[in-house]
């Protein structure tokens, strides 16, 4: 049984949500909550709570063991980016794209 949580417009980029996505990967879900509490990146606090919704999720919904659960599939879609300008000097302008992401968390109970 695969249970989903998803977390759309989380707010920064794809690349750094990456890196923290490829730590948590195919690991329990107790060891990725020991991770993720310790970790010092920005997208690790995001991914702590769209984990901790997907236990509840597969908990709830499906009446899953809590300690056989494991993170099947997680994956970092980019989403729209926002664009923004500064002023420089002379009267031009300088482009600045504020990047933001879609995060997609499985877990399941067979492997």
């Amino acid at each position: 049984m695969e249970v989903k949580a998803i977390l759309k417009n989380a707010n920064f980029s794809a690349q750094k949500g990456r890196l923290v996505a490829n730590q948590i990967r195919g690991v329990n879900v107790e060891a990725a909550l020991n991770t993720l509490s310790f970790s010092t990146k920005k997208a690790a606090f995001s991914f702590k709570k769209l984990l901790n919704s997907a236990i509840a999720n597969a908990e709830h919904n499906e009446g899953a063991d809590v300690d056989e659960l494991f993170i099947s599939t997680v994956y970092v879609d980019e989403a729209p980016t926002l664009k923004r300008f500064k002023a420089r000097a002379k009267g031009r302008g300088n482009k600045i794209l504020k990047r933001n992401c879609h995060l997609t968390l499985e877990v399941s109970d067979t492997k």
